[in-house]
């Protein structure tokens, strides 16, 4: 439900700050007051579109805040968890208006798109009016109000998990069939081809690894006579690893009577050993490398040879041949096992296919079923509101060749205003005030099924008065019990009926230099003098504060 409505610099609203509670509120003043201004700062904070002449003559931008207490579970919070917002059970919408044009939206004081301000907007708040009734618009809409109605959102979901499996199962045969299909052309082709690249056995990176091997052979055999050279001069006999070795050992004996001037000679020379030793190995490691069998080089350079014609053949680099070959070997499989596969995939897509159309079926006939009570209950409603010679019903196509994740129907609300006149599309057929009242009704029967938790009725009154005005604020009290309502109106005896009781007004400012827009709550006798004042016009009389005082009274009886 919406808490709190805060408005600042929108049109004449400079700063408004207004608590909401459960149950009906009626906000009520005279014409020009600001009551439509108001319904525009909040239908912005909604999503709604945005216009620089919102802001307030003088200032930079405009700002309105709607806090809504929201229960665990419901669609907005999913559409949050869509968008990677936080649910804190308490969402915060806002948008700022700037005087260029430009706008931003956040919800919880996270930046967010208008599109999915929108989103969060609709699934909280519905604005209805002589004008828009945008909620009655799409057949969608009315397919899902009466599953609503009639309890059936589990039967839909189930149904849309039936319709995923039909279409994933579709998927694959399709899939498949296309495969065959274009395995049978080429046929002959991809036997031989796949005989080819099996027997071939083409590895990914074996081309580089032969390119490598072979680049080291070739090199070696050129620098394998210097190597040979260096190690005869560090290891063979012209090593000179002996003579310092003796001469390590003469200075040895020598080392006591002169440590100081023989030990660090010593030390230098066994590192030269060390490192002539190790100078030695590495070179005999070096030597073993370039040591190769020539037939190896040959056989090397032929399977370069084979791998790269048969990259150029196909098309395709070295690297990719061993995938070509898999692929092409899953081809020839396809066509040697694929009729087998195709039969399987026939059946589990026909099957499919049976048990959707039977949960289709099933849920179009609760659909039929429950849209003759639909229409009773809503027909129930239309005397009382002066809708007497009206009827409503709900229209049922259903086209099994149509199918969707939804069902196979199109559900659509139709109406016959008067005995004798073709009925059609109650959006095409009736008139503004008649539009009003049959939402009315709808709404009431549906009550919090297929419903934003906060309805909003702007003037659905107008053009009615004495008891049809009784019954709309009967109704609208009644619809209250079950969703938080808010009602733009000037009927005194839907005023009467409310829990909280708002007046918009205009107030002088600045020696009269400029004004406005404000609003109170009424308490009970100030709220009593605006419902006569609605009754009696400018000059409130004590008959009209009698009349009010009725109203008031047969409200609560």
């Amino acid at each position: 439900m919406l808490a709190r409505l805060s408005i600042r610099d929108i049109v004449l609203i400079e700063r408004l700050d207004i608590e909401f509670s459960r149950g009906l509120a009626v906000l009520t003043g005279e014409t020009g007051a600001g009551k439509s201004i108001l319904l525009d700062a909040f239908a912005l904070a909604l999503g709604g579109r945005g216009d620089a002449g919102l802001v307030r003559h003088g200032a930079e931008q405009g700002q309105v805040t709607a806090m809504f207490d929201v229960p665990k579970g419901h669609p907005a919070a999913k559409i949050l968890a869509e968008n990677g917002l936080d649910d804190t059970g308490e969402m915060i919408l806002r948008r700022v208006q700037l005087a260029d044009g430009r706008t931003r939206a956040f919800i919880n004081d996270q930046t967010i798109s208008v599109q999915t301000l929108k989103a969060v907007g609709a699934a909280l708040v519905e604005i209805h009016g002589q004008h828009d009734e945008r909620a009655l618009v799409d057949a969608s809409t009315h397919r899902r109000l009466l599953d609503a109605f009639a309890g059936l959102e589990k039967d839909v979901a189930a149904l849309e998990v039936l319709w995923d499996a039909r279409r994933v199962a579709t998927a694959a045969l399709e899939e498949h069939r296309a495969g065959m299909e274009r395995a049978a052309r080429e046929a002959d082709y991809l036997r031989h081809a796949s005989q080819e690249l099996q027997a071939l056995a083409p590895k990914e990176g074996e081309e580089t690894e032969l390119a490598n091997r072979r680049t080291t052979m070739m090199q070696g055999e050129k620098i394998a006579t210097d190597l040979r050279e260096a190690q005869d001069a560090i290891g063979g006999s012209h090593s000179p690893v002996a003579t310092l070795s003796a001469a390590v050992r003469r200075l040895e004996r020598r080392a006591a009577n002169a440590p100081g001037l023989i030990e660090p000679a010593v030390k230098a020379i066994d590192i030269a050993i060390n490192a002539l030793e190790e100078a030695d190995q590495h070179l005999h490691a070096a030597l073993a490398a370039t040591d190769f069998d020539p037939a190896e080089l040959e056989r090397i350079e032929e399977r370069l040879f084979a791998l790269r014609a048969a990259s150029r053949k196909y098309s395709v680099p070295v690297d990719l041949l061993a995938r070509l070959a898999a692929q092409y070997a899953d081809d020839v499989a396809l066509i040697d096992a694929g009729a087998d596969q195709l039969k399987k995939l026939e059946a589990a897509a026909a099957n499919a296919d049976k048990v959707y159309a039977a949960a289709a079926a099933k849920l179009s006939a609760a659909r039929t079923r429950s849209a003759d009570k639909l229409n009773k209950a809503v027909n129930a409603e239309l005397a009382p509101l002066k809708l007497e010679r009206a009827k409503f019903t709900t229209q049922v196509e259903s086209d099994a060749n149509a199918p969707g994740p939804e069902g196979i129907d199109r559900v659509e609300f139709w109406v016959q205003t008067n005995p004798g006149t073709k009925p059609g599309p109650l959006m095409k057929v009736a008139s503004g005030g008649e539009l009003s009242r049959f939402l009315l009704a709808l709404k009431v029967v549906l009550a919090d099924r297929g419903s934003a938790p906060t309805l909003v009725f702007d003037e659905i009154d107008t053009g009615v008065g004495g008891a049809v005005a009784d019954a709309i604020g009967s109704r609208l009290s009644r619809l209250a019990g079950k969703v938080q309502v808010m009602a733009v109106t000037h009927a005194p005896q839907v005023a009467a009926r409310a829990s909280q009781h708002l007046l918009i007004s205009k107030d002088a400012l600045d020696k009269g230099k400029r004004v406005a827009t404000r609003v109170n709550a009424l308490a009970a006798d100030h709220r009593r003098e605006e419902i006569a004042r609605m009754l009696a016009g400018a000059e409130i009389t004590a008959e009209a504060r009698a009349a009010a005082e009725r109203l008031l009274r047969a409200a609560t009886a």
